[in-house]
């Protein structure tokens, strides 16, 4: 299954960030499973919140109130994790790597392809049943703004094509 998105693909929140002489190769979101966590912490919480409204404290209204803006408190910090989610992109062009990330903030972390002197991919036990992934990349010289991407959907396909791009066909 190979990944090249047609031309102007990318979303206009991304494409700002392109440069005119680039090619989008490929754009995508990170894996759903980052929300793994923020999914399970809201649920873990309406357990408990549902629990403590079945003991002696549902006799006490201001604990019962306490309990559920807590809830709710949470509910909201799980919407905002789901809204950056659906925002974030990781994009790789004909020229470099990018990783835009933040609703409000907007942070782009960019890495030439031709400064990636290492690049590996690794799964976990979880990553290799879910389908995703973590790309490191390493340059010489200083730490990179863009050095490791948790969460890569089909980790494999994306290393090939980010490969190939490094690594042109001499022939070609």
């Amino acid at each position: 299954m190979r990944l090249v998105a047609p031309p102007n693909r990318a979303p206009a929140s991304v494409n700002r960030y392109l440069l005119p002489y680039e090619q989008d190769v490929v754009t995508i979101r990170r894996h759903p499973a980052i929300l793994i966590t923020p999914v399970a912490t809201v649920l873990g919480a309406l357990i408990v919140a549902g629990i403590l409204s079945n003991t002696p404290l549902s006799d006490n209204s201001a604990a019962l109130a306490v309990i559920w803006w807590v809830w709710l408190l949470i509910l909201v910090w799980f919407v905002w994790r789901v809204a950056e989610w659906s925002v974030d992109y990781f994009v790789v062009t004909s020229q470099r790597l990018l990783l835009t990330t933040g609703l409000i903030t907007r942070q782009v972390n960019m890495m030439p392809l031709g400064k990636v002197t290492d690049m590996r991919f690794e799964r976990t036990l979880v990553g290799r049943f879910l389908g995703y992934g973590t790309f490191v990349m390493e340059s010489a010289g200083q730490d990179q703004a863009l050095s490791r991407i948790n969460f890569v959907p089909y980790p494999e396909q994306l290393y090939l094509e980010v490969v190939g791009l490094i690594f042109k066909d001499p022939d070609a």
